[in-house]
């Protein structure tokens, strides 16, 4: 993608407290991607990142933990930054792995910072204090979801309403058990957006697309119901099975789909484009 279009001055500026995890040579806390685009459609990508800061090393894991999905969504970092530059429009990318902590939950949520996960002992979540916890909302979860917001703002202030569009990665199996979807849409109450896509991916009859599935909107969802649930805009996520999409063609393939099809949302659905509560 074109440097010019990734917003310098994406790292936020220093604070001057020392307390803070976020060194001034540490990865920006969220990077924001065609920041001028005006395109009703912003992507978000909770988990794009493996990195830590250098104050707190790998939480003790090594290099083969690191590159599995409990540290970040495999293949979900390229296939929004290449949706971006496809559609022209604005993608939000969050920094940091979810390991420090998880920017698709609440903080205080048991799951935001998981002293296990997928069975992996994490050292360095294991005891943490309230305090030692609030830092790492207050450095990066805040940050990046302050990213989203304004950057819903300024598509707001702009016109026509925007949509709010998250991708995420599965693991092929779970607890053991296979996974056969190649890829699910995830929604809550509204269906403006989800409803047209699931329609349209189905259209491609290899691909197998789950309906809140594997995992359900209704239970996980707090970026997509934070920024644009709870401001009656459209909205929705999706889960892309991790093996396929886990190389560069397989992530362009994504985008060539994903774009087509909300191409053919964003210019046949007026009301995708208004304010409504379900």
């Amino acid at each position: 993608m074109d440097q010019e279009s990734i917003l310098a001055g994406s790292r936020p500026p220093p604070t001057g407290d020392a307390t803070s995890l976020i060194g001034p040579d540490d990865p920006p806390v969220f990077t924001v991607v065609n920041g001028e685009s005006r395109v009703p459609l912003l992507l978000v990508c909770d988990h794009a990142s493996r990195a830590f800061p250098k104050a707190m090393g790998s939480l003790g894991l090594d290099e083969d933990a690191l590159n599995r999905h409990i540290a970040y969504d495999i293949g979900a970092a390229d296939v929004t930054l290449m949706l971006a530059e496809r559609l022209g429009v604005t993608a939000v990318l969050c920094g940091y792995s979810r390991l420090m902590i998880d920017c698709n939950r609440a903080p205080g949520d048991p799951h935001s910072i998981l002293e296990v996960s997928d069975g992996i002992v994490v050292p360095g979540n294991v005891g943490l204090t309230s305090a030692q916890q609030e830092a790492r909302a207050e450095d990066i979860h805040w940050p990046y979801h302050h990213a989203v917001e304004q950057n819903l703002a300024r598509l707001r202030r702009s016109g026509p309403e925007p949509a709010l569009f998250s991708i995420h990665s599965f693991t092929p199996t779970l607890n053991g058990e296979d996974r056969y979807w190649d890829i699910g849409v995830l929604w809550n109450r509204g269906p403006r957006l989800a409803v047209p896509l699931i329609k349209i991916l189905r259209e491609h009859d290899h691909l197998h697309v789950g309906d809140n599935q594997p995992y359900s909107g209704q239970e996980i969802a707090y970026t997509i119901d934070l920024h644009a649930g709870a401001a009656g805009l459209a909205n929705c996520a999706v889960e892309i099975r991790q093996d396929h999409c886990d190389t560069q063609d397989e992530a362009a393939r994504w985008a060539v789909l994903l774009g087509d099809a909300l191409a053919r949302i964003l210019q046949t659905t007026d009301s995708l484009h208004r304010v409504a509560y379900f």
